[in-house]
């Protein structure tokens, strides 16, 4: 699944791939492989992500924060 809001967010706060790599202590290619959906991290990466960005998950997978219906 490409996880749509993990690239937008990366972009939007000004990041490339390499310094947020290093700040989470995992490869470049690993962070490449989970925005264009070729990896899924686990929900313990998905944690560091989204404390990271200072978003929801549910941003980082859709693109969009959850809105109820």
């Amino acid at each position: 699944m490409k996880m749509e809001g993990l690239k937008t967010i990366r972009k939007k706060k000004g990041f490339n791939q390499l310094k947020v790599a290093m700040d989470l202590s995992i490869s470049r290619e690993a962070l490449s492989y989970y925005e264009n959906g070729k990896r899924n991290p686990d929900i313990e990466m998905l944690c560091k992500l989204s404390d990271y960005y200072n978003v929801s998950i549910d941003y980082l997978i859709r693109g969009k924060e959850f809105e109820p219906k």
